[in-house]
């Protein structure tokens, strides 16, 4: 009897032992499936760069799961020794796409992408070739690829700015285009700005009451392209005043504006047959100092009494001190800047505000020239062309996100290029 229960004891075992192997062999063969390392693997010359770096690309596994990391190893020989130069989890580091031109970006978002760039783990060497695997580990079992090899090389040329290149011909061939046109019709219509259709009046104005104009060129150096556009308005005004035998005072606070408004005053003079009215004495320096320059210039407001002051250029916490002054001192002011924080004071304090572009805009305005004029027009066309692919881009992604489509979005990747 003895016996005979023993041997129910261990046939029991057996069968729980077997139930348990039957159990078992689905979760084991599972996980070996979970550890077959990406067959789609990849190493090439990361692209568009100035070498030294290498890009590693694979699809996500099917399996992946929250112990799953990654480990990056590389050698200077197929055979080893291989270094591990980085590791990280599942999770991390995948294909978004936006350093590649829309043309050859991959379907799939979804793909695991790493660079690897020389570093404190690892030193590249262009023209040298590099073997890299991949291996995966879920803290119990590991799993690596094949070694794959790749040459880091400086590359001349970076492919993903070819839509900035397309759009400089593009403009480029608009810009001379209206050029062209410009100088066929000279007369061609221009918006009306009022600060500038009054610029006339102030000289007359100064003319007829017998005093000086007052003209600022700003805060900011040569280098601003607000004070640039300051002194090109400058030579319009000193031609104007030249013919009309008016006095013309240029305070400045840098030495280099000083030094280019003289030659610009002087040539102004020149142009209009009238170059023994100008005197060196019209441009003068000041101060560079802010304040001290400002306090000067309201000096010269009191006592000179200007009939017109011209505001033009880059300003600061001085823009409104000025302007108060030239109201005070009963000047009509035109005021130009593309400082966004100053403009509200001269809205307020001057007669007229040139706002943002238009100061740009006022030396083709003003003369007429046709070079000017042409690439004016050929700007405006550039941002309706902008102001176009913005208001297709918004509407292709709405589009995609009403329609819970990707087909839109794709479409709308061609414009995060265009930067």
């Amino acid at each position: 009897m003895l016996e005979v229960i023993s041997m129910c004891k261990r046939a029991v075992d057996l069968g729980l032992t077997i139930a348990i192997i039957a159990l078992l062999a689905p979760l084991a063969s599972a996980d070996t499936r979970h550890l077959q390392p990406p067959q789609d693997f990849r190493v090439i010359d990361t692209p568009n760069d100035g070498g030294g770096s290498l890009t590693l690309g694979w699809s996500i596994l099917p399996v992946d799961g929250s112990s799953l990391r990654y480990q990056v190893l590389i050698a200077g020989s197929v055979d080893g020794p291989y270094q591990e130069v980085a590791a990280f989890p599942h999770d991390k580091h995948f294909r978004k796409g936006p350093k590649h031109p829309w043309w050859i970006r991959l379907a799939t978002p979804n793909n695991h992408r790493f660079d690897l760039q020389s570093g404190k783990q690892v030193t590249f060497e262009d023209g040298t070739p590099y073997w890299v695997k991949l291996a995966i580990d879920n803290g119990m079992h590991s799993a690596e690829t094949k070694p794959l090899s790749a040459t880091p090389r400086p590359n001349l040329f970076n492919r993903a700015q070819s839509n900035n290149l397309l759009l400089l011909i593009l403009f480029t061939v608009a810009v001379l285009f209206s050029i062209r046109r410009a100088r066929k019709a000279p007369h061609r219509f221009l918006r009306r700005i009022g600060g500038l259709d009054a610029v006339e009046e102030a000289i007359g104005r100064a003319t007829e009451m017998g005093k000086p104009i007052l003209y600022l060129t700003g805060s900011a150096s040569m280098d601003n392209p607000s004070t640039i556009a300051a002194t090109v308005v400058l030579s319009e005004v000193a031609k104007k005043v030249s013919t009309y035998e008016t006095g013309l005072i240029v305070p400045h606070r840098d030495p280099i504006v000083l030094a280019i408004c003289q030659e610009i005053t002087k040539e102004a003079y020149t142009q209009t047959g009238h170059p023994d009215a100008y005197t060196s004495e019209m441009n003068f320096y000041i101060t560079d100092d802010q304040f001290s320059y400002t306090a000067a210039v309201q000096g010269i407001m009191l006592r000179e009494r200007p009939a017109a002051i011209f505001l033009l250029g880059y300003y600061f916490a001085e823009s409104l001190l000025l302007a108060e002054t030239g109201h005070e001192a009963g000047a009509i002011q035109i005021a130009g800047t593309d400082a966004d924080h100053q403009l509200p004071f001269f809205v307020i304090a001057c007669d007229y505000t040139l706002m943002g572009e238009e100061l740009y805009a006022a030396s083709a305005y003003l003369s007429r020239e046709p070079v000017m004029v042409g690439t004016l027009r050929a700007q405006d066309l550039g941002k309706a062309v902008l102001l176009g692919a913005l208001i297709l881009g918004v509407a292709l992604s709405t589009a995609g996100e009403i329609f819970q489509t990707e087909t839109f979005m794709y479409a709308v990747q061609v414009f995060y290029d265009f930067k």
